[in-house]
């Protein structure tokens, strides 16, 4: 069992004797069977019976059920209801849309709309570069899924994926202020994505693909951003690759080595390993063997898709053709996106010296992270609840921050490069340790410096339009 999460937080209402001991009775029973009590609150008293509202992280559903049991087997005591403090959360969305100016009478109504608005259609008509500073275009994105590959739950369609979009976009505005919308489609035709996308694009100000599934994923970026005038930019793709790399950057610190020596093993060749491996090649790596499920890309064996050409044509120098496991011996890095327990104890200790493994498969990550660290010099994982989270949320506020504000459509490896030595960088020598390699996602200066960086290496930005007189 793992250890109680935020994520599995319950609000139970229980019935209890009026005693002295009663709150605290409540609290040693949730403890004993095995939950983290976070709040206790009365909310009704009298004289022979008090209504207590106990609050808890649990690990899982089975969890919470035994922690409900625990507190209706306790003398006295009945369970009256159980809230699912997550499910709360989500109720009626996490998203709401606010008028930035007010409508307070009908001068203003005469401003915002007809018939004054005519005139902001008309300029925008003549030059729709316009829309970029009169609309809400210039600060609005697009997170765009097809519900085909959604976090570790795979293909369950376009309504299922929508609170992970809504809480995409809760992200860009609360780390970035941007404002972005869950754009959840019903289709999973790459031409037809396409299509829609092409379709809705002239609302907005860029593209955040999301949860779109490889290899269908590379085709629809590549397609859109060369048919766009807007930057499409795949999350899953250059937003992991990006944090992966900062992360890097800082754990070579901490064990004394450089990317151009050490032997990078990857493991997962879909969407962000692919990603991962572009971007640390942009970045001098030079040994890089990256593995799927039957083992080494090789150069010279047929691969049916052109992601896993590109893979075998640009690693694996020395030609090593073998398992996972036999390819993470003697290596200096360990980089998962792929599935859990692929790798045992064992395996890392097969590693090199002061080896970094990055195990960031979620929600169960490629080797046990705890097993790993009796091992290996740096652990890093994509959970909250191990030190050195690997987190997209580090890079995408301030990756489209920045694209907004340079107001380029370009992304390009020196952007993605300098974005993730902006994030390593929040992570001052003083700070760095094998424990923390990489900052807080609430770090508040994270998204302003991805953006500067971003700013600072961008094409040429668009001439900024004449204001209306």
């Amino acid at each position: 069992m793992g250890a109680p999460s935020p994520g599995y937080s319950l609000t139970i209402r229980v019935e209890a004797p009026a005693t002295i001991t009663a709150t605290s009775e409540l609290a040693a029973a949730v403890g004993a069977a095995g939950g983290s009590v976070t709040a206790l609150d009365v909310v009704e008293s009298g004289h022979e019976t008090v209504i207590v509202d106990v609050s808890c992280n649990t690990t899982n559903t089975d969890h919470a059920e035994q922690i409900r049991g625990a507190l209706d087997d306790l003398d006295g005591v009945s369970v009256r209801k159980v809230s699912d403090r997550t499910y709360l959360m989500h109720l009626g969305g996490k998203l709401e849309i606010n008028p930035k100016v007010a409508l307070r009478n009908r001068d203003d109504l005469s401003r915002a709309y007809t018939p004054g608005v005519a005139r902001v259609c008309q300029t925008i008509a003549a030059n729709k570069d316009d829309a970029r500073r009169l609309t809400v275009k210039r600060n609005t994105i697009a997170v765009v899924s097809d519900g085909s590959a959604v976090l570790g739950l795979g293909n369950i369609g376009p309504e299922a994926s929508l609170p992970v979009m809504e809480g995409k976009a809760a992200l860009f505005k609360q780390f970035a202020d941007v404002d972005a919308w869950p754009v959840c489609l019903d289709t999973q035709d790459t031409e037809e994505i396409i299509r829609v996308v092409k379709a809705i694009a002239p609302v907005y100000g860029g593209v955040n693909l999301e949860d779109i599934a490889a290899p269908r994923c590379f085709e629809i970026e590549r397609r859109l951003r060369e048919e766009l005038d807007i930057p499409v930019f795949h999350d899953d793709q250059h937003g992991t690759a990006i944090v992966t790399l900062a992360a890097l950057v800082n754990a070579l610190k901490v064990v004394g080595k450089t990317i151009d020596q050490v032997r990078i093993v990857v493991s997962g060749v879909g969407a962000a390993g692919h990603a991962i491996i572009g971007l640390l090649a942009a970045s001098g790596a030079r040994n890089i063997i990256a593995c799927g499920r039957s083992g080494a890309i090789v150069k010279g064996e047929e691969y049916s898709d052109a992601h896993r050409v590109w893979i075998a044509e640009n690693t694996n120098p020395e030609g090593f053709s073998g398992t996972l496991q036999e390819a993470v011996v003697g290596a200096d890095v360990f980089i998962g996106v792929s599935g859990p327990d692929l790798l045992q104890e064992e395996h890392i200790a097969s590693m090199a010296e002061q080896a970094i493994v990055f195990a960031m498969a979620n929600p169960d990550p490629e080797v046990d992270p705890v097993a790993a660290g009796r091992h290996a010099a740096v652990v890093a994982t994509g959970r909250s609840d191990f030190p050195n989270q690997i987190n997209n949320v580090l890079a995408f506020p301030g990756v489209f921050r920045g694209l907004l504000d340079a107001q380029t459509a370009e992304i390009t490896d020196e952007m993605l490069v300098a974005a993730a030595e902006a994030i390593a960088s929040r992570v001052s020598d003083a700070e760095l340790n094998p424990g923390f390699i990489i900052p807080s996602v609430f770090d508040p200066k994270i998204a302003s410096d991805v953006a500067a960086a971003i700013v600072a290496v961008a094409p040429a930005q668009t001439p900024a339009a004449a204001p209306v007189s």
